[in-house]
């Protein structure tokens, strides 16, 4: 349940109070019965009339007092729509709040905020953690914000037992020491309550095997190894980070054979080959620093896969097939530790593409000589974990949901991932409150929500979207995420199209942190040199927007400051880090992070027609059309397997984009129709989605964006894509049809999106 703000509301109208009674001079009828003295029929007579008299005034006197009240209220409607045309005062008076906004951030309050959010490591599931949700619902309650929680019961895992040794070629036993080093100039480092390095829900096991270096792990690395006529079934693998999801690396080693797998953070990926220093000294991972993460191929709670992990739930049974946990056990190590093992393997040379940054005298892919001794146990465990929100009731539309959203728990400190954007939702809250202060109220509700077990698989959000599903599908407006606010330089965004123009219009809104002379807008368009910025689209599943756009169908948001940073995961994001190379004075927090994120919010709770354009949406999905005709002609498909559907559909939703788009143009002016309209925006975004989802996952329903199994492709109609790269695939019978049946899902879709954004029965 939502929450009001404040129990005061935002006064609109005036109302003046109307009398209703005995007109001066008029006498009642009855006064007058003692004037002289009456039979008893006259009596009766005027007893009558007097009754009849009196019955009249009565109704006369309701009638009155009727009309003035209907008048009343026709004048208080009136007044109030008056009030909410965009060129009104009250829209004029948004239009200011919008503006105070702008200058509300505190660069001392969001590093405050930070050094607190950081003290302990706070992995979820433990107090240290749910410390920190005391933190941000104490915040809220602090900024007189309607504050709350919601607790879900989920499976995670930590480790128990972690022993990893190499037999060198020459017999002698190595210990790899699987720990990252301590240093004298960070007392952050030093603490004894990091959680040593592992794989989340990856399974015990204890395997003795060779060794194969497989470069990035990739589909298409392991097809390489079996063109040099490497076998890694049996194995022991070893993979750098950087190019893949670690749970893809790992299935994609299980699926090779491969009895384990280690995976470690090459000096060529994370620390420039070591070319500028390591930190303190610099921003780049030390050769001790190791990538934490999970492993889960699956979202949310393992073992309540599509339903909420209440108290009282159905659960799985952790080895059923259908929780998606990994198949074997893995292991990170860092670059240190990963040296021995790559200068101990014979075989072939690696390709030079295969080629890092380690000091080695050559990269080789195996097997053996060293031969690896790999001993893992986990502890699978339920846990409690609390996802914090606080709500700030919309005064005309409270039903409509504008929802921003950041994970509070972190592998280790967390001061980028993910407390970089705890922090600045709490600045976020912290300004808004100040508005609600001046007087304002959102025109719609504006839902702030602090995400738990987010590191595990996205497992807080997803549990909390799945038990709102219903109020969500229709209700939610938009949904903006921030995960790691700030790494560094350079401002990056995701968006579904409908809302490119609105990211665009705030950027150019906000300064650019660094550099005085530009806009946000204006160095992210440099920085991609074209004449439009670059946006990403929701391809994959790696944050909390997942369950927002890919299950739920709710139009989102995601941006961040730096690209991917080299002290991800590991012991070395801490506050110190944060404070000496990601942000050292937080103008990137403030400005960047927490004024973007917040004029966001304003726009889709404030403006009388929310902000969407399908047009754009209808020239991106014309370019997936061709990128998907393009593909076709490139596999030599059959002249039956057809476009044409995609076509058909899309030439309906682009006719349904123009005219809603110009009837939204011809509403500015007036106030009739602005909830079916904003209906119709709200809901388009639904119908993209299918009941039976994805083929492999189908708990992606999403056909137009959801996860790829391979990322090195085109990035949209996962369905549609993912078989034809079955169809090509070596030795994989050429099942067209299956294409065919995608392209018609796909364009189905479509038109019902068109029929959506139509508004009309067809």
């Amino acid at each position: 349940m939502l929450h009001a703000n404040k129990s005061a509301s935002l006064h609109l109208l005036t109302g003046t109070a109307l009398s209703h009674g005995v007109a001066p001079g008029e006498r009642l009828s009855s006064l007058e019965t003692d004037i002289e003295e009456r039979t008893p029929l006259q009596s009766a007579v005027i007893h009558l009339k007097n009754r009849h008299n009196l019955l009249i005034k009565t109704c006369n006197a309701a009638f009155i007092l009727l009309a003035s009240l209907l008048i009343g209220l026709s004048i208080a409607f009136l007044t109030r729509f008056i009030l909410l045309w965009p060129g009104s005062e009250l829209q004029h008076k948004f239009d200011e709040y919008h503006a105070l906004f702008q200058v509300l951030g505190s660069n001392q309050t969001i590093s405050d905020h930070l050094a607190v959010l950081t003290r302990e490591p706070h992995v979820a599931g433990t107090p240290e953690n749910f410390a920190t949700a005391e933190y941000v619902l104490s915040t809220f309650q602090k900024y007189k914000l309607s504050a709350y929680y919601t607790d879900y019961n989920v499976l995670v895992s930590y480790p128990l037992d972690r022993k990893l040794s190499l037999t060198q070629p020459n017999g002698s036993v190595l210990n790899l020491s699987l720990k990252e080093e301590a240093l004298a100039e960070d007392s952050y480092t030093q603490s004894k309550e990091v959680i040593p390095a592992f794989h989340a829900y990856a399974p015990s096991g204890n395997i003795s095997a060779d060794v194969v270096y497989v470069n990035y792990g990739r589909e298409e690395d392991f097809k390489k190894l079996k063109e040099l006529g490497v076998d890694v079934n049996g194995t022991i693998v070893i993979a750098r980070y950087g190019k893949l999801y670690r749970g893809d690396i790992v299935d994609n080693a299980a699926k090779a054979g491969a009895l384990a797998a280690i995976l470690y953070s090459d000096p060529q990926d994370y620390a420039e080959n070591g070319t500028h220093g390591y930190y303190p000294q610099s921003k780049w991972l030390p050769s001790s620093g190791i990538q934490r993460g999970t492993t889960f191929q699956g979202v949310g709670d393992p073992l309540t896969p599509g339903w909420p992990s209440t108290s009282y739930a159905e659960r799985l049974d952790s080895t059923s097939s259908e929780a998606h946990l990994p198949k074997i056990p893995s292991l990170p190590i860092s670059s240190s530790d990963a040296r021995p093992i790559l200068v101990a393997l014979n075989g072939s040379i690696a390709p030079p593409e295969w080629h890092g940054g380690l000091d080695v005298p050559t990269y080789r892919v195996g097997r053996g000589a060293g031969r690896l001794h790999f001993s893992y146990t986990a502890n699978l465990t339920r846990v409690p974990i609390r996802n914090v929100y606080a709500a700030i009731k919309g005064f005309e539309e409270p039903d409509r949901y504008v929802l921003l959203g950041n994970h509070r728990d972190a592998w280790t400190f967390g001061a980028v991932d993910p407390s970089s954007g705890t922090a600045a939702l709490l600045e976020l809250s912290h300004r808004l409150s100040k508005l609600v202060d001046h007087g304002w109220r959102p025109r719609r509700t504006i839902l702030l929500c602090s995400w738990d077990a987010e590191e595990f698989g996205l497992v807080g959000s997803t549990e909390w979207v799945e038990q709102n599903l219903d109020l969500l599908s229709a209700r939610a407006v938009a949904y903006i995420n921030v995960d790691c606010a700030v790494a560094g330089l350079g401002f990056f965004a995701a968006a579904t199209p409908q809302l490119d123009d609105l990211l665009q219009k705030i950027t150019k809104k906000v300064q650019d942190p660094d550099s005085p002379h530009k806009t946000i807008y204006d160095s992210w368009l440099a920085s991609g040199g074209g004449s439009f910025p670059l946006i990403g689209r929701f391809y994959d599943h790696s944050s909390d927007y997942t369950a927002f756009v890919q299950h739920v169908g709710v139009p989102a948001i995601d941006f961040y400051f730096g690209a991917d940073y080299p002290v991800y995961h590991s012991l070395y994001d801490n506050y110190n880090w944060m404070k000496k190379f990601g942000d050292p004075c937080f103008q990137r927090h403030v400005a960047g992070t927490s004024t973007v994120w917040g004029l966001l919010a304003l726009e889709l709770a404030d403006n009388l027609l929310l902000p969407f354009s399908y047009v754009t949406y209808s020239t991106e999905l014309q370019a997936y059309v061709k990128t998907v005709e393009e593909q076709l002609l490139a596999a030599k498909a059959p002249h039956d397997v057809t476009v044409a559907p995609l076509n058909f559909a899309l030439s309906k939703f682009q006719s349904a984009a123009v005219k809603i788009s110009q009837e939204a143009e011809d509403l500015k002016h007036l106030v009739s129709n602005k909830r079916t309209i904003n209906d119709q925006l709200l809901l388009a975004e639904r119908a993209f989605l299918d009941v039976d989802g994805l083929r492999r996952k189908p708990w992606f329903k999403h056909l137009v964006y959801g996860p790829l199994r391979n990322h090195s492709g085109p990035l949209s109609f996962p369905g549609i894509l993912d078989a034809l790269a079955d169809a090509v695939a070596p030795g994989s019978p050429q099942n067209w049809a299956v294409i065919q049946h995608e392209i018609w899902r796909v364009s189905r879709v479509i038109i019902r999106a068109a029929l959506v954004l139509q508004g009309e029965l067809n």
